[in-house]
């Protein structure tokens, strides 16, 4: 639910693809809004102001945004635990059902922050059971797993507590209620047996791949950029900033069914807009 990691995806995609088969990637869920969160005095100003937030930052990232956010997130936990639950399901469900979640914030306006609403936003995704996803997103298990990632999310590194960055989200770790500290998202942690990096807030591919190449190099793999229809097909869902990062030909992609933002459009394989929530 946090537009910086929203506008980050496209270079999260590219590395993923470059390391792909090298390394193992694993997400933790840091839960951004809490239920521990005391409610809005004025929710509908809280909203206006965070839809301005996202509007700002898009300004930045590029990201979709929608044209009217219905209100702000009462709690990421539903989500969070959808999404973890995905991940029983294999990579590819789990990465397509997480890019569901995020659109229904940052596409639609509608973010899932209810059980219902976040099963709902999952239907249609190729080789989701949706009954099991159900059940393994209340199940004691994928809570514990999203209870570690909250705590792992406040035992930040070191090097995040004060970071020096040109980046208009330089990823400092944020203040907690409880006095403590969170990372900033998102954060990514590499971690190798010759040590680790921390590369915090919202940063170019070519940051991230230079933290990689510094820790381990030689790692980063060099493969051709797919054209429009192959990224289609492997990612379903595609934005402005995808397209600059990773594929290269005539755009938009034969077949893509657009999709209108408040700043440019979406496009979507034509299986995924006959389910998406969005059209569907």
């Amino acid at each position: 639910m946090c537009p910086w990691a929203w506008g980050s995806e496209p270079a999260f995609r590219r590395l993923r693809t470059a390391l792909a088969g090298r390394v193992r990637w694993r997400r933790a869920y840091a839960i951004l809004f809490d239920d521990e969160d005391d409610p809005a005095p004025d929710p509908a100003a809280e909203t206006a102001y965070y839809a301005g937030y996202v509007e700002r930052i898009s300004a930045h990232t590029r990201a979709p945004r929608a044209a009217r956010l219905s209100r702000v997130a009462a709690s990421s936990w539903p989500s969070s635990l959808v999404a973890g639950a995905a991940e029983l399901q294999g990579a590819d469900v789990a990465e397509r059902v997480l890019r569901r979640l995020r659109e229904t914030v940052f596409v639609l306006g509608e973010p899932a922050d209810t059980l219902e609403a976040a099963v709902a936003a999952a239907r249609g995704v190729p080789g989701l059971d949706p009954d099991r996803l159900r059940a393994d997103a209340a199940s004691p298990g994928v809570l514990e797993r999203v209870r570690a990632d909250r705590a792992e999310a406040r035992s930040p590194v070191p090097e995040v507590l004060s970071v020096q960055s040109g980046s208009p989200h330089p990823g400092t770790a944020k203040e907690t209620p409880e006095g403590g500290y969170r990372y900033a998202l998102p954060t990514l942690l590499l971690r190798a047996p010759a040590g680790y990096r921390a590369v915090p807030g919202w940063r170019s591919y070519g940051t991230y791949a230079a933290a990689v190449d510094e820790l381990c190099p030689g790692l980063l793999g060099l493969s051709a950029p797919l054209s429009p229809a192959e990224a289609l097909e492997r990612y379903r869902s595609l934005t402005g900033p995808d397209r600059g990062l990773l594929a290269e030909g005539a755009w938009p992609p034969p077949g893509a069914v657009p999709m209108e933002t408040a700043n440019g459009l979406l496009w979507l394989h034509p299986d995924e807009a006959s389910a998406h929530p969005g059209l569907g």
